[in-house]
């Protein structure tokens, strides 16, 4: 699939997003598509069979990379209008190292404020490894409304240009405890990370973030949104009685990156899955760190269509 040039970044869109660390909503399905690829999608979900990880169905993690398994999620992480854009950022070789589903149910607290770089901070070691003489560099979320986002049901909120200075230390590892770390309340505010406290790993303690700044990402049904794992970024609470939030995230990374290096497991949210069934997706150019897991087929053999 050969790339089309229509959906490069301009040089004003890239300065936007150097300096602000995030890009978008740029429009990839119209609502009744996102909806009948959601309905497709969740159906697809309840069957296990060629899900990629062994995890029982209620853990956080039993559902990482269905796109290497759903037919519709394979080609949405392959779609020009993301891959596109993502070359103007990290280069002509782009890989999608991983993606979930982030469901947030009427009633659901807000997910705290939070940065990722090396994603090191539930595992305990590196997911990501840079070339040592650039050091870390985080990862590209391509982050897709599978519903409606906005401030009554969780969007996301972003603290622009934050994306430039680390404020946690993810080498200092969190303690996963969904008893005490659910529904904390953080400027008056239902806060949590899925099991984790995350302002365990401030470098500062008394540091809080400036939320005088923060914007709120709206989004319709089928937009996506692209933004660096760096950038401080959390989500409102989903305060209705009836009005679920399903946001989809992507993450891709140059392919100089080596991904889970020397593991051959996942450790996160209380749970464990193997990487046996696991591999990166190139989705624009190769993967030059040679000892990256590569996968050019999903689960059910159908090829990935990345560009050329």
């Amino acid at each position: 699939m050969k790339a089309t040039g229509r959906f490069k970044l301009t040089a004003q869109e890239l300065q936007s997003f150097d300096k602000n660390g995030y890009i978008g909503p740029f429009v990839l399905y119209s609502p009744d598509e996102m909806r009948a690829i959601h309905k497709k999608v969740r159906a697809q979900l309840l069957n296990r069979q060629y899900a990629p990880y062994e995890a029982p169905i209620e853990s956080a993690i039993a559902n990482y990379d269905r796109h290497l398994d759903i037919q519709a999620l394979s080609e949405h992480i392959c779609r020009h209008e993301i891959v596109e854009r993502l070359t103007g950022i990290l280069g002509k070789d782009v890989l999608c190292w991983r993606s979930e589903f982030i469901p947030k149910p009427p009633g659901a607290e807000g997910t705290d404020w939070h940065q990722a770089d090396t994603f090191e901070h539930a595992s305990g070691q590196p997911q990501l490894v840079w070339p040592e003489k650039e050091g870390a560099g985080g990862t590209i979320n391509v982050w897709t409304a599978f519903t409606e986002a906005n401030e009554a049901n969780g969007c996301l909120m972003f603290v622009p240009g934050t994306h430039k200075e680390m404020h946690f230390d993810e080498s200092k590892g969190m303690t996963f405890d969904p008893e005490k770390n659910t529904n904390v309340v953080k400027g008056n505010v239902p806060r949590g990370f899925n099991g984790y406290d995350y302002s365990e790993l401030q470098k500062d303690p008394h540091w809080k973030p400036d939320e005088s700044k923060a914007v709120c990402m709206v989004m319709q049904p089928g937009e996506f949104i692209m933004f660096r794992s760096t950038l401080l970024h959390a989500s409102k609470p989903n305060s209705t009685k009836d009005v679920p939030r399903l946001g989809y995230v992507a993450r891709y990374v140059p392919g100089r990156v080596k991904v889970y290096p020397d593991t051959d497991v996942v450790s996160e949210f209380g749970g464990e899955i193997s990487l046996k069934n696991y591999g990166t997706v190139v989705v624009a150019g190769r993967s030059t760190e040679q000892t990256n897991r590569i996968r050019t087929e999903n689960m059910r053999g159908q090829p990935f269509s990345g560009l050329e």
